[in-house]
């Protein structure tokens, strides 16, 4: 199957649209008929408590798990997601940051970058690249945004752990993907630290889709979007963070803990 379901593409004009998607593991419903639905150039907020099925939402968009019924559309709802393997999604464009950083330690802040850039790439061409064109205006691009132009000769193993969040987001823009899932980007940062990635992901949003994936609801508050609430995998509220945060469900099985 090459994913393609031209009968589905009436039925959102949306960059991701999941309907009715469910996900069981030993019994237990992860997802339960899960239905979301994102727009082209949105950033949503998605929050829940602990066993909400806000994980596996991002391991079935990206191929990791398989839904066990429902509808997982990209791009208009021109491709099918449930019939990609990970490698194929990645190539479509979406792009997951996950919790805990994952950069080249041994290598600089901008060989992390110049790694990641979409295109082809090989050891060799790695090797003899010198800094010119394109790639390099790309480069220093990525590391003005995500404010790491004095850091570009250190090695990445040396910065600190909001500096490798924010390189780990700049290795994601580098692929320029449609799609971004960011999970618990301020986990462990200081509160000046907090302040800067909200603003970075504001900055980013201006150019992509994001989705972000949060326990901290100061940090989504900053971040000014529409917030999604997950409680036993399913949607148990929508809004402005105002408004899920007046919502007595929302208080019951979420704020009230």
């Amino acid at each position: 199957m090459d994913g393609a379901l031209p009968k589905s593409s009436t039925i959102t004009k949306s960059l991701l649209y999941l309907d009715g998607v469910t996900v069981s593991f030993d019994g237990f419903r992860a997802l339960n008929d899960l239905s979301l639905d994102i727009s082209h150039g949105e950033m949503r907020a998605i929050i829940g408590p602990n066993g909400a099925g806000k994980t596996t939402m991002m391991d079935v968009v990206t191929g990791k798990t398989r839904a066990d019924s429902g509808a997982v559309l990209f791009d208009n709802g021109s491709v099918d997601l449930t019939v990609k393997d990970e490698a194929a999604i990645a190539e479509l464009g979406i792009g997951r940051k996950f919790q805990r950083p994952t950069v080249f330690d041994n290598h600089t802040v901008e060989d992390n970058i110049l790694l990641s850039l979409k295109g082809p790439r090989s050891v060799r061409r790695n090797l003899l690249w010198r800094g010119n064109g394109e790639e390099a205006a790309r480069i220093g691009q990525i590391l003005t945004t995500i404010g790491l132009t004095q850091q570009r000769r250190r090695l990445a193993g040396l910065l600190s752990h909001g500096q490798k969040q924010w390189l780990e987001i700049g290795m994601l823009i580098a692929q320029d993907p449609k799609l971004l899932l960011v999970d618990e980007p301020v986990a462990g940062m200081s509160d000046a630290e907090t302040e800067t990635t909200a603003e970075l992901l504001k900055d980013i949003a201006k150019g992509h889709t994001v989705i972000v994936v949060e326990h901290d609801m100061e940090f989504v508050r900053r971040l000014g979007v529409k917030v999604t609430v997950l409680h036993e995998g399913s949607v148990l509220a929508e809004g402005s963070i105002d408004e899920v945060s007046a919502n007595e469900r929302v208080i019951e099985v979420y704020l009230g803990r």
